[in-house]
């Protein structure tokens, strides 16, 4: 991976602020596998560090302690073996003691590794931050993880030791359109805006993906090679991504599988009875960790005198994995090359483009003019009693009493409306003002690959966002 940091001004600010702080900071970043974690605090934290520390996988408490012991000798070779974390703690406080630096950053890499069982690792640490630590203005405590669940339910919604104990919390985002383009464009693959959308739509903005692409292949050449090669570096990537985020990781695929082939999304009944799984506080627990991890997002959705929680699939990857890698029964290392003009792909190419602008809504606001404006978005659908049935993919809702019903294309060319077409958009606007009861103007979007061809039918639209719009 390229040393260079890209991308990540604002959080790179914020971290200089925890810095330059008069006090002493207890920082969680957090953030699904891949994202670069570890790769920002340790460009940003590189001058300032006066101790780091990474757990181990898969290891049992006493390996970690060693492995800790055998780190601190590095920074002060006097210190003696610890038999416990306790101890481990109180000989780390001795060396901080002892750094002339007026600030003292300490970061503890993939810190849920460093909690095997029956270790009394969170006791110790948290007895470390709260007797002494954050007694002091000088200490600096910046920790990350990529097993989401540990690290919301110890660190970031603790109820036990360090309740209300974390001074600040970074979910850590994928890249937008725009910065996958900066990434690109600096490492000269002459990538087209087409290209980068191609690879969003497969990967999205996940750092460490982008690290994958060489150069010298195409974006459909590099997506065969990482996932259907027989020796590709992304062939299990889907049990590796989950099993390393959360505990009981079946359960989270269930729900991302059951939303997958869903472009509206499905309400909590209807995850439930798709995937079987247990009507209790824990599947509700489930459905807030894949979301604070930006895999899928809730909105309320509103229909005929109420409201609904409806729960929606956001992470490109887990799309792609599912609806195109396990077709690919036959093993066909070039499977993807070969699909470029198929079924499979018209039918993945509409979900992926639409899950491509959810994650871009600042954006199309931002073409629409209405960047200041509060606004809700969400998608409907008509009721499962209504005459006609209709769905609507995005609709803004604003407060200036317009609502924006946008219509999502991907296309390899402008968009040409039909009279089939239009008399379907027609419908749907009908049955949303009737079922939603929207007194408010409504205003037809169409956000498409290139725009739209101007015809007869077109002249119902109102507003037209294209991609190159979401690359700004």
């Amino acid at each position: 991976m390229d040393t260079q940091l890209f991308g990540r001004e604002e959080e790179c600010r914020l971290i200089q602020s925890y810095i330059g702080s008069g006090r002493s900071e207890f920082v969680a970043v957090y953030g699904r596998r891949r994202v670069g974690k570890t790769f920002l605090l340790r460009q940003t934290l590189k001058d300032h560090l006066c101790f780091s520390f990474t757990g181990m996988a898969n290891t049992t408490g006493k390996e970690q302690l060693q492995n800790f012991n055998l780190t601190l000798r590095q920074y002060m070779p006097e210190a003696s073996t610890s038999e416990n974390w306790q101890e481990a703690f109180a000989q780390l406080e001795r060396f901080l003691e002892t750094v002339k630096s007026r600030t003292k950053v300490v970061l503890f890499d993939e810190l849920p590794w460093m909690d095997a069982p029956k270790s009394n690792f969170l006791p110790a640490f948290e007895h470390f931050w709260n007797a002494w630590a954050s007694a002091r203005q000088d200490i600096k405590l910046f920790v990350c993880g990529s097993a989401a669940s540990w690290m919301l339910d110890n660190v970031i919604n603790n109820h036990g030791g360090l309740h209300n104990r974390i001074t600040h919390e970074m979910l850590l985002q994928p890249f937008t359109l725009k910065e996958c383009k900066e990434y690109f464009s600096s490492l000269r693959f002459g990538y087209s805006e087409k290209e980068i959308a191609a690879f969003y739509m497969v990967f999205g903005g996940v750092p460490y993906y982008m690290s994958l692409m060489d150069r010298k292949q195409s974006v459909a050449q590099n997506i065969d090679r990482l996932f259907f090669s027989p020796t590709g570096e992304l062939r299990n990537e889907k049990d590796n991504l989950f099993r390393s985020l959360f505990l009981h990781s079946d359960d989270y695929v269930a729900v991302v599988n059951a939303l997958s082939s869903k472009n509206r999304g499905l309400t909590r009944a209807e995850i439930l009875e798709a995937t079987r799984l247990n009507n209790n506080a824990l599947f509700g627990k489930r459905l807030d960790e894949l979301e604070k991890c930006g895999f899928i997002r809730r909105y309320e959705d509103y229909a005929n005198h109420h409201r609904q929680t409806v729960f929606q699939l956001t992470d490109p990857l887990c799309h792609f994995l599912q609806s195109v890698v396990e077709k690919n029964r036959r093993h066909d290392p070039g499977f993807w090359s070969h699909s470029q003009l198929s079924p499979l792909f018209n039918t993945w190419s509409g979900l992926a483009f639409e899950i491509l602008c959810l994650n871009h809504v600042p954006q199309i606001k931002q073409a629409l003019g209405i960047s200041g404006l509060q606004t809700s978005v969400f998608s409907w659908r008509t009721p499962k009693d209504a005459e006609r049935q209709a769905q609507i993919d995005m609709v803004i809702d604003r407060a200036d009493r317009c609502v924006n019903i946008c219509e999502m294309k991907y296309c390899r060319e402008e968009y040409e409306m039909t009279k089939q077409e239009r008399e379907r958009t027609e419908n749907r606007l009908y049955q949303f003002m009737r079922y939603a009861e929207s007194r408010k103007s409504l205003r037809l979007t169409m956000v498409t690959s290139y725009g739209l061809k101007p015809n007869t039918h077109s002249s119902i639209v109102q507003n037209e966002v294209t991609l190159a719009d979401l690359f700004r």
